[in-house]
């Protein structure tokens, strides 16, 4: 187990202090990594899902969101909690469990940045594309790709941290008032916390119980927890506050465009395109009911969820390769090579910004769309399925292991990702041919 003297200067130099009886902080400083695995997981197809939802049935699905922020913060405790009581990475603790599990994510890692790279910046590009559209998606979505690598390759995590509260609030703002605007029923809310499955709603529940919020940015929780300057166990407390905040915000975000969907979108009787171009649509309902400003304030909200992944994905996945690669070349965790900055995660940062570029000329492959969706549906059963076997025996010290309840919670958690997972995996091959 690590402890404060084995822990690089650098580590701690930007750390928030806690008491000397290992308190947590005010809670003021306590919002941090939590709140930038949240604002990276939730994008423009989240959005679109849940307004795809709100629209077609109404409330009825708000308990699937509401199970699907409880699960969140059930996924990211575990990554959590596993590096500050083992002073670990989650890859350390992956290779652990076998050679499986290298096999797997090595592959994972590389074709999901290449075609991720070029999906984060083609969705950032819409909102500003329909704002100016003189000017060619192509060119804003290339600016988004160089402006996000500008940020993380010259930035310190704590700048990156506030730039991502900053799209955060942007976020919040705009969704939330827009929800507040389109004045939702709340008693036929309420009924939508009664658990049921509309008749052909079993894949839109799924999709809000297990992925609005989730990527494999959830398991890039502890390297920001390390960046942040919190590895020890007495940070548990303030982790655990730190995630709970930050997915309480979330939920209440994807609830306020459950609201949207419910009482804008259904009321207009549209169906929104598939895909990110959904929110252009919605764009084009708000501006008809409610004027320019409310329209243009909705595709500024479009965008800060866009780039904060563009960003979130760029730094916290760019350190997973970082750690990955440096295991894989006999370098501890930690070694400055891996680290920020370090050529391991400046060479993957390269590639999640320029060779996805080209796709925007070539168009995208069927083959590499096959294997992104078939890799990318499985990682969240990969993550539950493997945090179980990280916090249980003698991976994880005692005091910090699962108890019962969370083993089970973590058991329904990895079913329903399987359940999603292969759903998913079905509808890739499906589009593909």
């Amino acid at each position: 187990m690590a402890d404060e003297s084995t822990v690089p200067p650098s580590r701690v130099a930007h750390a928030d202090r806690i008491d000397d009886d290992g308190g947590a902080p005010a809670k003021w400083k306590v919002v941090g990594p939590g709140l930038v695995v949240a604002a990276t997981g939730v994008g423009a197809a989240d959005m679109v899902a849940t307004l795809v939802a709100g629209s077609r049935y109404g409330y009825g699905l708000l308990w699937a969101v509401i199970l699907g922020v409880i699960l969140k913060i059930i996924l990211v405790e575990g990554a959590g909690r596993y590096t500050l009581a083992t002073g670990k990475t989650i890859f350390e603790g992956w290779r652990s469990l076998g050679k499986w599990t290298t096999w797997y994510f090595g592959p994972y890692i590389m074709i999901w940045g290449f075609v991720y790279g070029a999906t984060a910046m083609s969705s950032a590009a819409l909102p500003l594309a329909a704002l100016f559209p003189a000017v060619d998606l192509w060119v804003f979505a290339i600016l988004m790709g160089l402006a996000g690598f500008a940020m993380v390759w010259f930035g310190r995590y704590a700048t990156f941290e506030k730039i991502t509260a900053a799209l955060v609030g942007i976020m919040f703002v705009t969704v939330v008032g827009l929800a507040v605007i389109a004045a939702p029923n709340i008693p036929e809310m309420m009924s939508g916390l009664v658990p049921m499955i509309p008749e052909g709603g079993v894949v839109y529940t799924l999709a809000l119980a297990g992925g609005v919020g989730g990527t494999i940015t959830l398991a890039a929780y502890g390297y920001w927890l390390r960046e942040k300057g919190w590895y020890t166990p007495k940070w548990m407390r303030v982790m655990r506050i730190d995630n709970s905040m930050a997915y309480v915000m979330t939920g209440i975000f994807v609830v306020a465009m459950l609201i949207v969907g419910a009482e804008v979108v259904r009321a207009a009787g549209i169906s929104l395109s598939s895909g990110d171009e959904g929110l252009l649509d919605l764009y084009d309902v708000l501006k008809a009911e409610y004027g320019d400003f409310v329209g243009t304030g909705f595709l500024v909200g479009f965008w800060a969820a866009s780039f904060s992944s563009i960003i979130g994905v760029w730094n916290g996945v760019s350190l997973m390769f970082a750690d990955f690669w440096g295991n894989m070349r006999g370098k501890e965790s930690g070694h400055e090579d891996t680290r920020v900055g370090g050529k391991y995660f400046k060479f993957y940062l390269l590639w999640l910004t320029f060779p996805p570029m080209l796709l925007f000329i070539l168009g995208k492959p069927i083959g590499l769309i096959l294997a992104y969706g078939v890799l990318g549906s499985l990682f969240m059963p990969f993550l539950a399925v493997t945090l179980l076997g990280l916090l249980n025996g003698h991976r994880v010290p005692k005091a910090w292991a699962n108890k019962l309840h969370t083993n089970i919670a973590l058991g329904i958690t990895a079913l329903l990702f399987i359940a999603l997972g292969v759903q998913q995996v079905i509808d890739a091959i499906v589009k593909a041919f």
